[in-house]
Parts: structure tokens; sequence; C-alpha cells
């Protein structure tokens, strides 16, 4: 179990997780080791994430979310396939962390009489300054 908050944990079972070869410099080793990590993490089939908090993390994935709601984080930063892989799964639980937050609600509030008053005061200053630059008839 992948220890998110308080509140939710993961189970190791819902994460898949393929080894690819990392694109960029590295040699010969590049070409030879699979040392990139992508982990797949499907949501909407997920039993530790409530629906909410799933939503949540949905609008938070952005590109990394499939059609078929499957978030692919992919890794390849390190050069050993353990700190690639402990890489995606801290970004996964990052992730989810921040999807766990609930928003919190805006109130409407009113502008209070000295903001407006200060507002109009603003207006007329800058109509002043615009008034003066206008030409006069009959000056030319």
């Amino acid at each position: 179990m992948i220890r998110v908050t308080d509140s939710i944990s993961l189970d190791e079972s819902e994460l898949d997780e393929r080894f690819i070869r990392a694109s960029g410099p590295g040699g010969q080793n590049v070409n030879k080791v699979s040392s990139a990590v992508q982990l797949r993490f499907d949501v909407r089939q997920s039993r530790s994430l409530e629906n909410d908090v799933a939503l949540r993390l949905m609008a938070l994935a952005g590109q990394r979310l499939t059609n078929d709601g499957v978030i692919v984080i992919t890794a390849q930063q390190h050069r050993t396939q353990e700190r690639n892989r402990a890489d995606a799964r801290e970004r996964l639980v990052e992730l989810i962390r921040q999807a766990a937050v609930k928003p919190i609600k805006r109130r409407a509030t009113k502008p209070t009489k000295a903001s407006k008053e200060r507002r109009i005061e603003g207006k007329k200053i800058r109509s002043g300054v615009k008034n003066l630059r206008r030409s006069k008839p009959g000056a030319d």
C-alpha cells in the first residue's frame, strides 16, 4: 500500500509499470537498457479514490490523462530504473495529494463605498488628462 494522505492509500496492484528505453544522451547504455518508467494509473477503475477526488484528479492530470481515464506518467530523468520508478510514483502521489484538497468556494462580496469612490476618482483624473490632450477647435 502506498500512503498518499491520512484517508487515501493506493493499492500497488492498481499501478501498471512498464520499462521503456529512455531518450536523450547516455552513450551506448541508452540503446541497451530500459531505464525509463511509464507508470499507468486507471482513475476510473480505482477503488482507493472517492468520486470527487477522482474527478479533480482527472481535471488536474491534463495531457497525462488518456481518453480511457488512465493517467500516464513517464519518468526518465535518472540513469537507474529504481530511481525513475520512485520518481514516477512520487509524481503520481503528489498529483493525488493536490486533488484530495477540496477547493474553497468563493463567496461573492460587494465593493466597499470607499473603493467605489477611489475608482471613480481615478476615472476622473484619467478623464482630465485625456481632455488636456484634445486639440481645441480653431486653435490651428
